[in-house]
C-alpha cells in the first residue's frame, strides 16, 4: 500500500513576496553556493547527489520532481509530530505578529520564554528547574560545559575542568562539542584540547568480545574507575552522555550501564550531564528518558531537536537549583548566552509543541507504536548482510556486515549504507546512511501502515543491494 500526500506543485511552495527558484535545475543551480553540513562537498559536485525537498506534510515529504517520500530521518531526529502542523505554524505566526524579536539578555524576559522555562521545568526530573536557551544542541552541550566551570569557579575549585565523555558519542560541532564527540568525527579538523577525556564505547555486540553483557558491564566501569583515578577527581568537571548514541550508530548501553555511571560520579563528586538532544521529547515513549527509561536523576539535561519539532531553531540547558543557587551568587555576572536564546517565535513554538504532544498523548502512543517500529525492524535481522538491528522505539539503527559470524564489515569504499539508503529513496523511504550503519529516526506519529510500508522498503532495498554485491565488488 502506497502512502501520499496531497499533490502541490514545488511552485505552490514559495511564500508570497519571496522569488524562489521553482524547478530542480534551478534549485540545485543555487544550491551551487550553499556549503552543506556533513556533506562530502567534493561527491555533492556530481549529477544526482543531491536531493530538494519541497513540501511536507505529516510523515511524508516531496522531492523537487514530485516525488512523496516517507521521512524516515524526521527531518534530522526532530520532526516529532509530524510536518505541516498547524497548531505549531499558528502559535508561531501569532507570536510573531505581537512580538517579532526581544533577547532574554541583561534585565529583560518575555513571555513565551518565560512560559517555556516553566513548562520544562515541570517535566524534567527531579530539581532540574532551571533552564538556559540556545539554538542549537551542539551549543546547548557546549553551555553546559561552559556552565560548569563557572559553577566551579565561584566555588573556588579551579581545577575541576575536565570532561568525560566516550569513543562513539556525538555532542556537537563546535570547537568543543566536537571535543566532546568521538574522535573519528574530528579527523582533519582542530579542536578544544587537552579538556576531554574519552572512555570505552559502551556497544555489547562489538567490543564485548567474550564476555557476559553484566562482565562487559563491569569492565567498562572499571574503565571509567581507572580514568578518573588516573586523571584525579578534583580535575574532573563532568562525564556527558547520550542516553541512547545518535550518531555514532545508535548504541545501547548494557542494561543498568547510565544509573553505575552516576553513581560513579556522584563518588568522585563529578557531575553528571544527559544529552538528550535526541531522546528528549518523546522519541522512546516519554518527555524525558533519563528517569523514565534509565533511572537516572542528571544534574543537568540538554535538549534540542524534539523540543519545537524542528519548527523553530531551540535549544536548552537544564541544571539543578543547586547548580543555580551557585552561579546566581552575589559578585558575580553570569557572562555567557546567545542572540537568540529564548526567541520568542521559536518558545511559542516549544509551548505548542509540547501542548500538542501532551493533548493527544504522543509519547504515550510511542511506547505502543514506537515497540512495533523496533521490532519491525528487528525482523530484518535474517537477512545476510544484517549484522545487527539496535535502538529503542523509533531511533534505531541498522549495522551491515560482509559476515556475520566474524562480523567483518565491507570496504569502507564501497559505502554500504548508502547503497541502501538510495534504494529505499527510489522505493519512497528516506533513511540516514552512516558509513556502514542505515538510520532511521521517523516522525512520531506513524500509523502502523506506514510501519509496515517502511519495514517492506528496507527488506527490498538490503536484497536488492545483495543481488547487486558481486558486481560492486569487482
Amino acid at each position: 500500500m502506497s502512502v501520499t500526500v496531497s499533490r502541490t506543485d514545488a511552485s505552490d511552495t514559495a511564500p508570497t513576496g519571496l522569488d524562489l527558484p521553482r524547478t530542480t535545475e534551478a534549485i540545485l543551480a543555487a544550491d551551487g553556493h550553499l556549503v552543506q553540513s556533513w556533506a562530502d562537498l567534493n561527491g555533492l559536485k556530481k549529477p544526482g547527489a543531491r536531493t530538494a525537498i519541497v513540501a511536507a506534510k505529516g510523515t511524508m515529504v516531496r522531492d523537487s520532481d514530485g516525488n512523496d517520500l516517507i521521512d524516515g530521518i524526521g527531518g534530522l531526529w526532530c520532526v516529532n509530530v509530524g510536518h505541516g502542523r498547524r497548531e505549531i505554524i499558528d502559535a508561531i505566526a501569532q507570536q510573531l505578529s505581537t512580538l517579532d524579536f526581544y533577547s532574554t539578555f541583561y534585565t529583560f524576559t518575555h513571555p513565551a520564554a518565560a512560559a517555556l522555562a516553566q513548562k520544562l521545568a515541570t517535566l524534567a526530573p527531579g530539581s532540574l528547574n532551571r533552564v538556559h536557551f540556545s539554538n542549537s544542541g551542539s551549543v546547548a552541550n557546549d553551555g553546559a560545559v561552559r556552565i560548569l566551570h563557572h559553577y566551579y569557579e565561584r566555588l573556588g575549585r579551579r581545577t575541576k575542568k575536565l570532561v568525560l565523555s566516550r569513543h562513539g558519542a556525538y555532542h556537537g560541532s563546535t570547537y568543543l562539542s566536537i571535543a566532546m564527540t568521538t574522535p573519528p568525527y574530528s579527523k582533519g579538523w582542530s579542536k578544544a584540547e587537552g579538556i576531554v577525556h574519552h572512555l570505552k564505547k559502551p556497544h555489547y555486540w562489538r567490543e564485548g568480545a567474550d564476555m557476559t553483557e553484566a562482565e562487559f558491564l563491569d569492565a567498562l566501569i572499571e574503565d571509567m574507575r581507572t580514568q578518573i583515578e588516573h586523571l584525579g577527581a578534583e580535575n574532573i568537571a563532568c562525564f556527558i552522555g547520550e542516553p541512547i548514541m545518535g550518531a555514532g550508530g545508535v548504541i545501547v548501553p548494557p542494561a543498568g550501564y547510565h544509573k553505575r555511571v552516576q553513581e560513579l560520579c556522584a563518588h568522585y563528586d563529578i557531575k553528571f550531564v544527559a544529552d538528550e538532544v535526541v531522546t528528549a521529547f518523546g522519541r522512546l515513549g516519554h518527555f524525558f528518558a533519563s528517569e523514565a527509561v534509565f533511572d537516572t536523576q542528571p544534574d543537568m539535561i540538554t535538549v534540542a531537536k524534539g523540543i519545537t519539532s524542528g519548527y523553530q531553531p531551540l535549544a536548552a540547558t537544564l541544571m539543578t537549583d543547586e547548580i543555580h543557587e551557585v552561579i546566581s551568587g552575589p559578585d558575580g555576572v553570569f557572562t555567557h548566552g546567545m542572540t537568540y536564546a529564548g526567541h520568542p517565535a521559536a518558545a511559542a513554538a516549544g509551548l505548542a509543541n509540547i501542548a500538542l504532544m501532551e493533548a493527544e498523548h504522543i509519547p504515550e502512543r510511542v511506547r505502543v507504536t514506537g515497540k512495533l517500529f523496533e521490532n519491525t525492524l528487528r525482523s530484518l535481522g535474517d537477512i545476510d548482510i544484517v549484522g545487527e538491528v539496535r535502538g529503542s522505539h523509533f531511533m534505531m539503527g541498522i549495522e551491515f556486515v560482509r559476515d556475520k559470524a566474524s562480523k567483518a564489515l565491507f570496504p569502507e569504499a564501497l559505502n554500504i549504507g548508502m547503497l541502501v539508503a538510495r534504494k529505499a529513496q527510489e522505493k519512497g523511504l528516506i533513511a540516514r546512511p552512516l558509513g556502514h550503519i542505515l538510520i532511521l529516526s521517523p516522525p512520531l506519529v506513524l500509523t502502523e501502515v506506514e510501519i509496515a510500508r517502511i519495514g517492506s522498503i528496507l527488506r527490498d532495498s538490503i536484497l536488492e543491494v545483495m543481488r547487486d554485491l558481486p558486481s560492486l565488488n569487482r
